[in-house]
């Protein structure tokens, strides 16, 4: 957000999150992708990532949620996933960057997204043909958190050849 706003102050400005040509963030902020709700995409971050903290907060001091409202939960967070595989195929693939706040979203988001999923489906809240699908993944969602890091990151070098440009 507050690159956002540095860019609209002075489009010429360096950015802190500018490390080379490939991994920045000031050609994904001034692409239609990075306000393509009409606000800057950090906008919708900072309003969304109140629910899950609030959620978690709630969770510590032991509120049961009903069923309807984790699978809206959920839903929040199926938009997220998939706002999150555009973001990175858009940039990677059609801006032509990585940038790395980002990348962090990415970070926070699949495993967030893996977790509350299979967990959902481990209690049997997407019907009882998933509940042992879920039991099974739920322990593994640092796996598969990292598997999806890997896709990404793979993704980024075949694109972006990153590690030339970080070390070469």
């Amino acid at each position: 957000m507050k690159d956002d706003l540095a860019l609209l102050a002075d489009p010429n400005t360096n950015l802190g999150c500018s490390i080379s040509a490939s991994i920045q963030c000031g050609k994904n902020i001034g692409s239609w992708q990075g306000s393509v709700f009409g606000f800057p995409n950090p906008m919708l971050g900072l309003m969304m990532f109140t629910a899950p903290i609030i959620v978690g907060v709630a969770l510590l001091g032991r509120v049961e949620f009903p069923n309807w409202f984790w699978l809206l939960f959920n839903l929040g967070h199926w938009f997220a996933i998939g706002f999150i595989a555009w973001l990175s195929t858009e940039s990677i693939f059609f801006i032509g960057t990585l940038c790395p706040w980002c990348a962090l979203v990415y970070a926070v988001v699949i495993p967030m997204w893996l977790a509350v999923t299979l967990h959902n489906m481990a209690v049997g809240r997407y019907g009882k043909a998933l509940i042992g699908t879920g039991t099974a993944l739920v322990t593994w969602v640092p796996l598969l958190s990292l598997v999806l890091y890997v896709v990404i990151a793979l993704e980024a070098q075949l694109r972006l050849d990153l590690i030339s440009q970080l070390f070469g």
